[in-house]
């Protein structure tokens, strides 16, 4: 059979075939080589090329195919499944494909006919059901529905698996609350690529939820290999994000968890989940020490979590069942040594747990929200408190109280701190609140809420002045009367603290504040803050902090024991 004839042979098959099946099928036909030999309109149509640009090439150059295919037609069987097209102008298509061998008299296929039917649309749709089951839509990144997924086909290698990283963003709510939801979107996008960049293709990274990361890596790597990791990824993730006008420097807290799936022979996902949770929990501790930091579980750690986690059980009742109490530590004028006024520190004593470290219980009642309900009662009893002391005659010129961020950006601050001064008829000029750097630059309106108190007559107190921002122009801006010096700088008095601590007591004289000094504990320091002439301090070389009966003995005694020092 010459060339012409059979061209025209096959071409009637085609137009035979398509009129047997639906004028809507799409249809071509091959040599026994994949050479095409004939299409009809509708594969011209998907494919976007001419019926001249696809007669007498290889089939190869517009689809995707599978050696089993290709292995089912050499053998003479008929192929039926999907095909992934590629056309003329490189967008893509699918195709549901029969292929039909026709054989010659020894068996061997001499022609194949492809009878496809488009079905991109259901792809295209199934591509998107598969992206928000399986993706994060915000970042692109992987979720938890992938993780699993995932799980359920790598079992061998799971059980490979040593290493998870478990981060979480720190102080994210500040970038929410200042800058807006879609500035921390943004901020998630960006960290999101940054994570991606510090890691090998055959790691994986899921967005757990919020601002939380967790990344598996494939292989085997060693202790110092998992921590020069963490390490880049600290860094990489602090480099400064442009918003609005600002530049902010984002950090990150890590948990790390190594552990092979041995011992225990557990199911490929509760191994991982189990790893998961270990990170989570060394990520936490990473973040109770200031974050910006990794930290690698150990069983030490997780006794540390039982424990605040046994802290956050019990701190539920704490105030019903009246296990708070206030101490107070005397302010004491470093020029004559008399005690000037008291700051309120609260104190918690539980049956179960003994007594716990503030350390422990503020960031959980911060954490909770609970501050707000506590801080309204540490108030109240605090200026309750001094009203009895100046009845008795102690007569004391201020009392501090320390007040959490949490409760200072509540919108009833004002209006129940009012309340408080009326129901005790304590004078608002006798009360100082102490708060920190941090509280005044984070919190939208903050300015608005320091104007408030000044009206009110109730003083300012910056608390750990110097661990925080390194802009001083609020200071100069806002109604601030004390600055208090952090324990830190006290306590490391060598030639640089010296002149960090001189820095400050100038700087506040200069700006008209009252400058104190926390945690002095011995001649040595007293001397020194004497010397540099600070106005007030307080620490234990004076007294540590004690119980408000004993506040009345210290007014009337130790003041005259002090005057010898």
């Amino acid at each position: 059979m010459n060339d012409t004839t059979r061209s025209n042979k096959i071409e009637q098959q085609l137009k035979n075939t398509e009129y047997a099946l639906n004028v809507s099928s799409i249809v071509l036909t091959t040599d026994e080589n994949g050479i095409i030999e004939s299409v009809n309109d509708k594969f011209c149509e998907i494919s976007k090329y001419d019926r001249e640009e696809l007669i007498g090439r290889n089939h190869h150059f517009v689809a995707v195919f599978s050696n089993e295919m290709e292995e089912v037609l050499r053998k003479g069987n008929v192929w039926h499944g999907e095909i992934k097209g590629i056309a003329k102008d490189g967008s893509s298509y699918w195709v549901d494909t029969t292929m039909v061998p026709f054989l010659n008299d020894n068996g061997s296929p001499y022609q194949y006919i492809a009878i496809l039917h488009d079905i991109t649309t259901r792809k295209q749709h199934e591509t998107y059901i598969e992206s928000i089951a399986y993706y994060d839509t915000l970042t692109q990144l992987p979720n938890r529905n992938h993780l699993h997924r995932w799980i359920a086909e790598h079992e061998k290698k799971v059980n490979e698996i040593t290493t998870v990283l478990f981060l979480d963003l720190d102080r994210f709510r500040y970038i929410n609350d200042n800058f807006g939801h879609a500035s921390g979107d943004f901020v998630l996008q960006e960290i999101a690529k940054r994570l991606t960049q510090c890691l090998a293709e055959t790691d994986l990274i899921i967005r757990q939820g919020g601002d939380e990361f967790i990344i598996i890596l494939n292989n085997n790597h060693p202790n110092e290999v998992i921590i020069d990791l963490a390490q880049k990824i600290l860094q990489q993730v602090s480099l400064p994000i442009q918003l609005l006008d600002k530049q902010l420097a984002i950090h990150i807290s890590i948990g790390i968890s190594r552990e092979t799936n041995t011992a225990d022979m557990l199911d490929s996902t509760s191994f991982i989940e189990s790893l998961i949770k270990k990170a989570d929990t060394a990520m936490l501790l990473a973040k109770d020490q200031g974050g910006n930091d990794y930290c690698i579980s150990t069983p030490e750690q997780k006794i540390k979590m039982d424990r605040l986690f046994n802290i956050e059980l019990e701190i539920k009742d704490a105030l019903k069942k009246n296990e708070f109490h206030i101490e107070y530590q005397p302010l004491i004028n470093l020029k004559n040594n008399q005690i000037v006024g008291v700051e309120s520190l609260l104190r918690w004593s539980n049956q179960a747990l003994g007594i716990v470290s503030p350390g422990e219980f503020i960031p959980i009642l911060e954490k909770t929200g609970d501050i707000v309900t506590i801080g309204k009662w540490i108030l109240w009893t605090v200026c309750n408190q001094m009203k009895l002391w100046q009845e008795n005659g102690t007569l004391l010129q201020k009392i501090s109280v320390n007040v959490s961020p949490i409760q200072f950006k509540e919108t009833s601050f004002i209006d129940d701190l009012k309340e408080i001064l009326n129901e005790t008829q304590l004078d608002a000029s006798y009360l100082e609140l102490e708060i920190t750097e941090g509280t005044i630059l984070e919190i939208k309106d903050s300015a608005k809420t320091l104007e408030a108190l000044q009206g009110l007559g109730v003083k300012v107190s910056i608390d750990d002045f110097g661990t925080g921002y390194s802009s001083l122009s609020y200071l100069k801006q806002l109604p601030i009367d004390t600055l208090k010096i952090d324990k830190s700088f006290i306590d490391n008095l060598d030639a640089d603290g010296e002149i960090i601590v001189n820095t400050i007591i100038n700087m506040g004289k200069n700006l008209r504040f009252r400058v104190i000094a926390e945690g002095i504990e011995n001649k040595q320091q007293l001397d020194y803050l004497k010397l540099q002439k600070c106005h007030e301090g307080q620490g234990y070389y004076f007294s540590k902090p004690v119980k408000s009966e004993e506040i009345q003995k210290i007014y009337h005694q130790a003041s005259k024991e002090w005057q010898l020092m």
